[in-house]
Formats: C-alpha cells, sequence, structure tokens
C-alpha cells in the first residue's frame, strides 16, 4: 500500500511499534491529535458548513443531518453524524429498487452501495458525496471520543457482522472520518475487500502513517476518486 507497516498485531489484538511502545501509548497521541484535528477543523470549515445547511434547506425536504448508527470502539453504537444526502424516503425507495431490478439487487448485496442510487438528493447530494463533504459533521463524534480522524470504515450492525473473524480487531478501535479504505480506492472495491483493508489499517498502525492517511485523503477528495 506504500505505508510504514512498523506495527505488529500480538494475540490481543492489541498493537505494539517496533520500538515496544505499547498502544495505549500511541492512543493517547492519537487522542489528542484527534482533539486538536477536529477543534481547528470545525473552526476553520464552519462558514462552509452554514452554506451547505443553507443550501440542503433550499433543495431538500427534511433535516439537514442524518444520523445513523454505526458500531464504534467495544462495539458500542453510536450516532453517525453527516449532512443528509438522501431523500426521506430513502429506505423505500432502495426496497422498491432492489425488488424490481435484479441487477442493483445483485450490486447492493456485493458492495451495500449503488452507484446509480435513487435516493441521493439531486445536484446538492451528489456534490457532497462525491466531494466527501457530507462527512464534516463527523468532527463532532470524533469531539465525543466516538470516532477517530483516521480509522477503519465505520459500519453498521449488520455489516459487522459480516466482519467475520475480523470483528475483534475493528471493535479493538474507533471508527474514522477517513482511513485505509478511502486511499484505496473508496467505493471501487467490493464490500470483502474493504474488510481486508480495514484489518490491514489496524494491524499496521503507526501514527506517521496516519498523517500520511490525511495528506491522502487530500489528494483523492480532491480528484473525487473513487466516489459515487
Amino acid at each position: 500500500m506504500g505505508f510504514d507497516t512498523n506495527v505488529k498485531a500480538v494475540n490481543s489484538g492489541a498493537c505494539t511499534d517496533e520500538h515496544g511502545f505499547a498502544m495505549p501509548v500511541g492512543g493517547v497521541l492519537k487522542r489528542v491529535f484527534d482533539i486538536a484535528f477536529s477543534s481547528f477543523a470545525l473552526i476553520s470549515l464552519s462558514p462552509l458548513m452554514i452554506v451547505i445547511c443553507f443550501l440542503l434547506k433550499i433543495v431538500g425536504r427534511g433535516p439537514v443531518f442524518f444520523v445513523h448508527q454505526r458500531i464504534g470502539h467495544g462495539e458500542k453504537p453510536f450516532g453517525c453524524i453527516k449532512f443528509r444526502t438522501m431523500v426521506v424516503d430513502a429506505d423505500k425507495r432502495l426496497q422498491d429498487l432492489i425488488a424490481n431490478d435484479p441487477e442493483a439487487r445483485a450490486e447492493f448485496l456485493r458492495d451495500r452501495k449503488l452507484r446509480n442510487d435513487p435516493r441521493i438528493v439531486p445536484v446538492i447530494g451528489t456534490f457532497l458525496r462525491s466531494t466527501s463533504l457530507d462527512e464534516l459533521p463527523q468532527f463532532f463524534n470524533v469531539l465525543l471520543g466516538d470516532m477517530s480522524v483516521v480509522g477503519p470504515r465505520p459500519v453498521t450492525r449488520d455489516e459487522f457482522e459480516d466482519y467475520g473473524s475480523v470483528k475483534p480487531r475493528y471493535a479493538s478501535v474507533r471508527p474514522g472520518i477517513t482511513g485505509l479504505w478511502q486511499v484505496s480506492g473508496r467505493n471501487n472495491m467490493s464490500f470483502d475487500e474493504r474488510v481486508s483493508i480495514d484489518r490491514t489499517y489496524i494491524d499496521t498502525w503507526s501514527f506517521p502513517q496516519d498523517l500520511k492517511i490525511i495528506l491522502k485523503t487530500l489528494k483523492v477528495v480532491t480528484k473525487r476518486e473513487g466516489a459515487y
């Protein structure tokens, strides 16, 4: 993947680096960085977030924010906050589509996503998702301790159950706003590939790697690589 892999997994799922520092030490550094980075991001991006709220109110009905249950550290569920990019009757539209379109059903079962998703709010929803701006409110999740700036992809309970033997590893860390999965293809990879990417990130964690992922995320988001 082009990242430093100077961290090894031990039987408990915790990690130590090549110098023998246990994850609690790295965990403190990671948490301090999360709080500082998220605070700066929310302050500096607040004008943009206000504009997005205004546009969503104009274009679509319903609330500006969407809160969905995801699985966090210790398998504890939390409300993951995003700008709402889907229509209000999104669930009904999805069920109607997969009930009547075999190809769409196969795509959704394989990837847990749809390339041509009828649930997305026209124009503004598509733009927010392709630029990942819909995820800006997740910096509040980071401040609350639910998430990290960098980590494995936030997953639903159903998705978590499909992680199989990787479940204990996943539950040992906080999910991230960005991660190795986002800079390795994002929506261009299958669900199984995303699980493998999450496992790789957890097993090879290091703070320098997190910094590299953040820098690569800026490039990926700017070019809108693998987003839909």
